[in-house]
């Protein structure tokens, strides 16, 4: 028969996985033992490792996503646990292994399209998470709307208005997301959430950088375009970091971003103005 926890060895065990003994002293028993084996559980950073599923496929070496290996290495011990990925591939990082573990599983809850793109969504985390570890900054792309004719969600949509409000100017969309297959020089970047052009006509060339550093200030990864570039006319083009619909050429894009490229097909040097890189939820805390 298991013997019940007595209140000095429970004192004992709180202290030694560093959770303050007070917090249960006014229980004991069983019930203090269920809620203590909840409160023990790791918390998987959602930002931080929906982050580093965009920057880790996309580098040269197994550098880590600050931040996030605790909470990548929880997902990847849930994943393998699930026979979806090798051991060898639990480490911390959440490169293209993991990204189709992680779309496989997303697999055999029945989700499919953008549901099932390797990132992480509040859902899926969640589930893949029972009885392991509990979510936290938990994120999402929002409910679907509309902007000068085009879909975005709701995520998006914030973002360029707080872009708009720090410029002091409108910003008119040329192409919006969710439109999958509608324009081929947008390479799929445009097929998930997240991703949009604006116009830039009427702006100066001063105006069009203000507008890609207000743009990334908010969390976009954003570039101003030219036709020497590609077919196309000048615009900006922005893919919003961390929105959990991205395509996976936008994930590839964010994570290009992340390394100081320009998100095109060359991966050549960034061409836009150098600030430091944050998400929109990180922005929104430093307000």
């Amino acid at each position: 028969m298991r013997r019940p926890w007595s209140a000095v060895g429970f004192a004992a065990l709180c202290v030694a996985l560093g959770v303050p003994a007070h917090a249960w002293a006014s229980t004991s028993g069983p019930p203090a033992e269920r809620a203590f084996t909840t409160a023990a559980r790791p918390v998987v950073d959602m930002e931080a490792t929906v982050l580093a599923a965009q920057i880790d496929p996309r580098r040269a070496d197994h550098t880590l996503t600050p931040g996030a290996k605790s909470s990548v290495l929880a997902v990847e011990q849930a994943l393998q646990d699930r026979n979806l990925l090798n051991a060898q591939w639990v480490d911390g990082y959440f490169g293209t292994e993991t990204i189709s573990a992680y779309a496989a599983y997303q697999r055999s809850l029945g989700y499919t399209g953008l549901a099932a793109n390797g990132l992480p969504g509040t859902t899926s985390l969640t589930k893949l998470g029972q009885n392991r570890y509990t979510v936290g900054n938990t994120i999402g792309p929002g409910a679907k709307v509309q902007r000068d004719g085009y879909v975005v969600d709701a995520r998006t949509q914030a973002m360029l208005a707080e872009a708009q409000r720090l410029i002091g100017t409108t910003l008119v969309l040329e192409q919006g997301s969710y439109n999958p297959g509608g324009d081929p020089t947008s390479a799929g970047t445009h097929d998930g959430g997240g991703v949009v052009d604006i116009s830039v006509a009427g702006m100066t060339s001063a105006k069009r950088t203000a507008a890609v550093r207000a743009l990334r200030q908010v969390g976009f990864a954003a570039w101003l375009r030219d036709p020497s570039q590609g077919d196309w006319p000048w615009h900006i083009h922005a893919a919003a970091i961390n929105d959990t619909d991205l395509s996976s050429q936008a994930q590839h894009q964010v994570g290009d971003y992340y390394l100081g490229m320009n998100g095109l097909a060359d991966r050549g040097p960034d061409d836009g103005p150098r600030i430091p890189i944050k998400t929109w939820e990180q922005y929104q805390r430093g307000q």
